[in-house]
């Protein structure tokens, strides 16, 4: 009996195809906008979460003054790091396995009659370490070449391809400003930040070589610490914090000079706004779903109105009111479902493509795909219920008179 009225659904729905289209097209797009919303947002947060894994997970970065995202302010009047300080956070505090100093400034790369603009880093095999890079091509910096400040530097592949090509540039020259540095090594490539920036645009020389030959002080502004295995951040964070008051003769109740940011804690909070702001949108997208259900209320009462006689000649040969009922409902059930169908293959194809333009992770979860068709099957109960019903009030006798 169910199969039968199906098909009755479906050949109502043919007759009227283009209206039938217009009417689930507001479905459609609830359905694929929230898809495509929630599955770029999972996306978002997939790739902040590896973003993060590349600079290592037992990662803190620490730096002079209280504002821990974004540029520094000028007004702040904490002073600068130096390499003493570096050293002696390895030396005293137990979680540390390394810490490494970080100084970086854009300018102008000049390998024979080709330039490029990068951020020159200085830091040293520590950082490496700290951040898990590796070298892909040719050598780490030597010891020597950190404590003498010798000029040789490792490029990223942004820097490489720009100024090189796929070539194997170690043991070339390249310049910046009046600095001749030999390049020693390529650095394996990790793309863009969650940011957005691109994280192989880089040289990067040994820290005393940047302050002796460029930055023309030994201040140090951002210190990168990696933590022991085995030994949690938040321990490390406090055993550093408490270093540090010290050093810098911070007394009791006085607020912190510096800020010690935990890599982990800066994932959670960005994923979290990456998730907050998915929501939202799903939330607006998902209003598309309500709009839809008017359309299929609005077309299935046109629809009652347009079939009134047939109405009333199916209850005159004996159908029962739940029949009618049921047949209207099916046919609103069946249109949302086909809506629901059709923005589930929109929804994913969008967001595969946006996806693909953004760069970040295709991450669809099965469970929204479920719970979008579902929900468009609500939307054709709930919306389709009331003209369902109306059909099946009508009086036969009138509704035979109905032309």
């Amino acid at each position: 009996m169910l199969g039968e009225t199906i098909k009755l659904a479906v050949r109502a729905i043919w007759r009227n195809a283009l209206r039938s289209f217009l009417t689930v097209l507001g479905v459609v797009i609830g359905v694929a906008a929230v898809i495509a919303m929630v599955t770029v947002g999972q996306g978002s947060s997939a790739q902040v979460t590896q973003d993060v894994e590349k600079l290592g997970t037992n990662v803190l970065i620490v730096r002079p003054g209280q504002n821990a995202m974004g540029p520094r302010s000028s007004s702040t009047s904490a002073r600068p790091f130096d390499l003493r300080d570096v050293a002696r956070l390895i030396r005293e505090v137990p979680a540390v396995e390394t810490a490494s100093a970080a100084e970086q400034s854009q300018m102008s790369v000049v390998a024979g009659n080709l330039n490029h603009r990068a951020t020159v880093v200085g830091a040293g095999n520590a950082y490496l370490d700290a951040t898990d890079w590796e070298v892909a091509l040719g050598r780490r910096f030597l010891g020597g070449e950190e404590q003498g400040g010798r000029a040789v530097c490792l490029l990223g592949e942004t820097v490489r391809q720009e100024l090189f090509g796929n070539t194997d540039p170690v043991g070339d020259k390249i310049r910046m400003k009046s600095i001749s540095c030999e390049v020693i090594g390529v650095l394996e490539a990790k793309g863009a930040s969650s940011f957005g920036s691109d994280q192989d645009d880089i040289v990067m020389m040994p820290v005393r070589a940047f302050h002796r030959r460029i930055a023309g002080s030994s201040n140090v502004n951002l210190i990168y610490v990696a933590v022991r295995d085995g030994v949690s951040t938040d321990l490390a964070s406090s055993e550093i914090e408490a270093v540090l008051r010290e050093m810098r003769r911070i007394g009791t109740g006085e607020e912190d000079d510096f800020t010690v940011m935990d890599m982990k804690q800066l994932a959670s909070m960005l994923t979290g706004i990456t998730d907050v702001l998915t929501g939202l949108l799903a939330a607006v997208a998902a209003v598309s779903l309500l709009v839809g259900g008017i359309g299929i209320m609005n077309i299935m009462l046109v629809s009652v109105t347009e079939r009134t006689h047939e109405i009333g000649i199916r209850l005159a040969v004996g159908a029962q009111a739940r029949q009618v009922l049921q047949q209207f409902l099916v046919e609103a059930i069946v249109l949302s479902l086909m809506g629901g169908l059709m923005g589930i293959a929109l929804g994913l194809g969008l967001a595969a493509l946006a996806a693909q333009v953004m760069a970040i992770p295709f991450t669809p979860d099965p469970w929204v795909v479920l719970g979008a068709f579902a929900f468009s099957a609500l939307v054709g109960v709930v919306f389709g219920y009331f003209p369902a019903r109306r059909a099946a009030r009508l009086d036969p006798i009138e509704a035979l008179r109905h032309q």
